[in-house]
């Protein structure tokens, strides 16, 4: 029996609206509710959660948005479990029966082991984790058992090898990172689909890299398409793909929502030619980008001296795209100071390596830092 949605479009519950406090666990739930809303109607089915999302908050509002408000059988949810908080057999149960309660789902439709890279995997085989979740699975608490992914395709041959009982991969796909020597995004998705396990597709617009990019990287698009949204591109060549399942979309709006939805609900895959438009698409961008962060926050939960890390690297990357000869100040020099005194600046790194221990990009975090404050702190 197929376990796939009918619609290749997936409500991420990451990046939620927020009532702009600057904290982010304080989210517009009422939004949210108009959003999940409009997403059902629609005919969408799939939401995707995780323990720490949103400051820890998203599976309270998942369970205040969609579950308390809709028929159980009208939706499927997916949670995680991540590797960061267990530190005990019995800390898998108590994060689970936590989810169960924040949800109050009753079950999950997909449960995930989450983030994998060498670092957790060894937690989780510390753990037996795997075996935990589809023990998990024998009891009627989860329909569907697989692993969010964030490591080299050699890794991920090994794990699917050895627990072929795993329904699904969720990979981090888009087309900037297709070929990317550090994300290996085709060589993981061949891999999955050597297994025949049907792929979930996370950051497909890589944090909003390829909603925001230069303005002849989007004339090569609106060229073919005018009608269609720039962020549109991403998302489809991810749904093209034949063995994809879902496609991740973490809307913070009704906007995007609305976005999605109009070209989703009918989804027609690129063509030949729309494809090699969105790889020259990415050529353009990795010649221009400085630091490929894709803003998923992981890093900044255990940050000792407060950092806003993917802020600084947002600023950084569109400072080095200023032609300063010419321009001597950019706006990026006045919002870095807004943000510094708000948070820890980027000089105030310590150099502990949390960051760089849970970055799912493996990005030389504390090196970056350096060249932000050497850029930005004048």
């Amino acid at each position: 029996m197929d376990f796939r949605p009918e619609k290749k479009l997936g409500f991420g519950l990451m990046r939620l609206p927020q009532k702009g406090t600057g904290n982010p666990a304080d989210i517009d739930v009422e939004q949210v509710k108009e959003m999940v809303d409009l997403f059902l109607e629609n005919g969408f089915t799939y939401f995707d959660t995780a323990w720490m999302y949103c400051g820890f908050s998203s599976e309270n509002v998942t369970g205040e948005a969609l579950v308390k408000r809709h028929p159980r059988d009208s939706f499927t949810l997916a949670t995680k479990l991540h590797g960061g908080f267990i530190s005990s057999f019995e800390d898998r149960d108590k994060i689970f029966n936590t989810q169960l309660e924040k949800t109050g789902a009753g079950y999950f439709d997909y449960y995930l082991i989450h983030g994998i890279e060498g670092g957790l995997y060894d937690i989780y085989e510390k753990y037996d984790c795997f075996n935990w979740a589809l023990q998990k699975k024998a009891e009627g608490l989860i329909k569907h058992v697989g692993f969010s992914f964030h490591d080299t395709p050699e890794l991920l041959e090994q794990i699917l090898t050895k627990y072929p009982e795993m329904e699904f991969v969720q990979l981090q796909i888009n087309y900037l990172d297709w070929e990317s020597e550090w994300i290996q995004s085709r060589a993981c998705y061949e891999v999955a689909t050597k297994h025949n396990k049907p792929v979930i597709v996370m950051e497909p617009v890589k944090g909003g890299t390829l909603a925001n990019m230069p303005e002849d990287a989007k004339d090569i698009l609106t060229s073919l398409d005018h009608k269609m949204s720039i962020p549109s591109w991403a998302i489809r060549f991810a749904a093209s793909l034949d063995n994809v399942m879902v496609v991740l979309s973490g809307m913070s709006s009704m906007a995007q929502m609305e976005d999605n939805i109009g070209y989703m609900k009918n989804f027609v895959p690129l063509s030949d030619e729309e494809k090699k438009a969105c790889f020259e698409v990415a050529d353009i961008i990795n010649s221009q980008i400085a630091i490929p962060c894709t803003a998923c926050h992981y890093c900044t939960d255990g940050c000792p001296m407060k950092i806003c890390i993917p802020e600084y690297f947002s600023l950084y990357n569109e400072y080095m795209r200023e032609d300063m000869e010419k321009k001597g100040w950019t706006i990026s020099y006045s919002n870095y100071d807004t943000l510094a005194g708000k948070h820890g600046k980027a000089s105030d790194c310590i150099g502990c390596g949390q960051c760089e221990g849970v970055c799912p990009q493996h990005l030389p975090i504390i090196q970056n830092l350096k060249e932000v404050a050497k850029q930005l702190e004048k």
